[in-house]
């Protein structure tokens, strides 16, 4: 009888333990699942940093400093993308910047309808940078019927997943996301998105982007004068270490040296001459920064686009000036 009694109590407890490991192996084996629940309670964190108090840390781009208790622990993020993940995290997706347009620039050509304006944009692993491009790129501009095609790397990582497809699909702009099947590089990334993009003009910009008011009508203006003419925003900073803002300049252009590396140079005077002392008017430069620019969609297919053998980060700034 008692040797029943055991038997029975093994049998309980090695089907309690079997049951057990069933239960575990399909929790941590179905990481889709495991992934989906985490995003599902990561969009609710996200709308409540979208709506934070708009004094909020970095706001008007200031910079965000981090408590001395905290920094070895921002100083270990940081290795992961190479910018101060705790400040970014802080900040909200839409957080307000200073409207730095020179006096005068609300009255350049108002925004043409050139068709659908498409931006593109491409991840990193951060979760503010990668919703936030999607959340304050399109709003800062006031052109109608915008699109914006997302072409983002290969990721593991949760908030890259099933979070930033429902988190786009709720935008108000028409918002379409574009996985690489594999790491390929950024230019067959962004050949990628181009080709996958509706518009008559592409607007190309990077991960780390952020955009002041006003930003994308000016580009548009000029493409409708002359649709061979490309044009690239002047690109401001922002800190890797504090996230605060800073203006770049307007009286710096893009040019290279003997080794081939861009470079940017004061803008000289005869070209300061041509536009007769208005700081507001287009600064012709004899080379442009590769990655950030507005282009028409048959002119960049006429002269060749990007070339997709191109493997040297920044080879593009000088690539895309020579096609021009």
């Amino acid at each position: 009888m008692r040797r029943f009694v055991y038997c029975k109590v093994v049998l309980a407890t090695s089907l309690m333990w079997v049951l057990v490991d069933v239960f575990l192996l399909l929790y941590f084996s179905e990481c889709n699942k495991c992934d989906d629940k985490k995003e599902r309670s990561l969009l609710p964190a996200l709308r409540a940093v979208i709506s934070r108090n708009q004094e909020g840390p970095g706001e008007m781009g200031k910079a965000v400093l981090i408590p001395k208790e905290e920094q070895e622990k921002m100083k270990e993020l940081f290795k992961i993308n190479q910018f101060n993940l705790m400040a970014s995290d802080l900040i909200a997706l839409n957080r307000s910047l200073p409207d730095v347009r020179l006096d005068g620039s609300n009255d350049a050509p108002g925004p043409p309808y050139l068709g659908k304006q498409v931006v593109l944009l491409f991840t990193c692993a951060s979760r503010r940078k990668s919703l936030a491009q999607v959340t304050i790129v399109i709003p800062k501009s006031k052109v109608l019927g915008s699109e914006m095609v997302r072409c983002s790397k290969p990721s593991h990582i949760y908030f890259l997943k099933a979070s930033l497809e429902n988190y786009v699909q709720a935008l108000e702009v028409p918002t379409r996301l574009i996985r690489m099947e594999q790491r390929s590089g950024l230019i067959r990334a962004r050949l990628r998105g181009a080709a996958a993009s509706r518009g008559q003009v592409i607007t190309f910009l990077d991960a780390h982007c952020e955009c002041t008011l006003g930003w994308l009508e000016p580009l548009l203006a000029r493409i409708k004068e002359d649709r061979r003419t490309v044009v690239c925003p002047i690109i401001d900073v922002i800190s890797d270490d504090t996230f605060e803002y800073m203006a770049g300049s307007d009286m710096t252009y893009g040019g290279f040296n003997w080794k081939l590396n861009f470079r940017w140079y004061p803008v000289p005077q005869r070209e300061m001459d041509r536009r007769k002392g208005d700081r507001t008017l287009p600064v012709r430069t004899p080379t442009m920064a590769g990655g950030l620019f507005s282009i028409d969609r048959n002119y960049f297919e006429e002269i060749g686009t990007y070339d997709a053998g191109m493997d040297i980060w920044g080879g593009e700034n000088l690539e895309m000036s020579f096609r021009v």
